[in-house]
């Protein structure tokens, strides 16, 4: 009965301050439609940040007769010691072995023009290392630098190559990336929250006398508070909804004008139906919380 008289009144107070409910709305719409935008785009860019870090390995070149700093050709020993060094190295994901007749193959697919002339295969056999994180490629750069006897490289390495200066560079931009959207994210929270408490501030305000006197006569501040609550729920619904119905008419519209958003598969926003909750989860808390905030101060009678 109690829940049925608040939720009554809540209704009639909604129809009775039109104004100051479709202003609610409106508030709430705007932020959750920015929120909505700002999921989708940060998580995109977070996806192309893992997916730049994916392609981040080490190369590690083997020995061979031409090479400038070997005097002679890797053996199968030396390989298969740096073939064990890997595997129980704990930063290396994966490794994979590529002979010099499958580098240069790679090569005739990638870049037939460079080795349509050649008249010999100069491409030396490597393993590519995937480390379990980008930031680990230089560290097993190193390691592997020191590993052999008097902290020398292992025997039959001729080099390795990390990316340099360009994996770093992607790992920075991938942390920079991180940060400002989870920084973007709290600050939008935080300025729905406050324009929707000072939106519902506005109702609150013009029945100020009617909180008063339902405090002289000896009503609860959850009997008081119930209505505003449910009015905010209300308005953090709609908002949602029609925000969420918003971005689905422009995903519809200028994703198909955007074809590389999705020409890379492993890289993609989060899914459209988890941001839709998410929206509106965010939006009957921020109308609820919002009620809850500003009616505090008019409590104290």
């Amino acid at each position: 009965m109690r829940l049925r008289t608040v939720t009554g009144e809540a209704i009639r107070s909604l129809g009775a301050s039109m104004s100051t409910t479709v202003a609610a709305t409106l508030t709430v719409l705007i932020g959750m439609f920015v929120l909505g935008l700002t999921i989708a785009l940060g998580t995109w860019v977070l996806s192309w940040s893992d997916h730049a870090k994916r392609q981040l390995l080490d190369k590690v070149y083997f020995c061979t007769a031409g090479a400038q700093s070997c005097k002679r050709d890797v053996t199968p020993k030396q390989v298969e010691r740096v073939r064990l060094w890997l595997a129980k190295d704990e930063r290396v994901k994966s490794f994979t072995f590529i002979s010099s007749k499958e580098a240069l193959e790679q090569m005739r697919r990638r870049y037939p023009d460079l080795v349509a002339n050649l008249t010999y295969n100069p491409l030396p056999p490597a393993f590519e290392v995937v480390p379990t994180k980008a930031e680990y490629t230089d560290d097993i750069k190193r390691a592997l630098l020191t590993a052999g006897r008097g902290g020398t490289k292992l025997a039959g390495i001729e080099s390795i190559k990390d990316g340099g200066e360009k994996s770093r560079r992607v790992i920075k931009v991938g942390s920079i990336i991180e940060a400002v959207f989870l920084v973007g994210l709290v600050v939008l929270l935080v300025a729905s929250t406050l324009l929707i408490a000072n939106t519902i501030r506005l109702s609150i305000f013009a029945r100020r006398r009617e909180i008063e006197v339902m405090k002289l006569v000896g009503a609860t501040n959850w009997f008081v508070r119930g209505p505003f609550m449910i009015e905010g729920l209300i308005c953090g619904l709609i908002g949602s909804v029609a925000a969420v119905l918003l971005l689905v008419i422009g995903k519809e519209l200028v994703l198909p004008s955007l074809p590389q958003v999705s020409s890379t598969p492993d890289v993609r926003a989060m899914a459209f139906e988890l941001t839709a909750l998410t929206i509106l989860g965010a939006g009957l808390l921020l109308g609820a919380l919002g009620s809850a905030l500003t009616l505090h101060r008019f409590l104290r009678v």
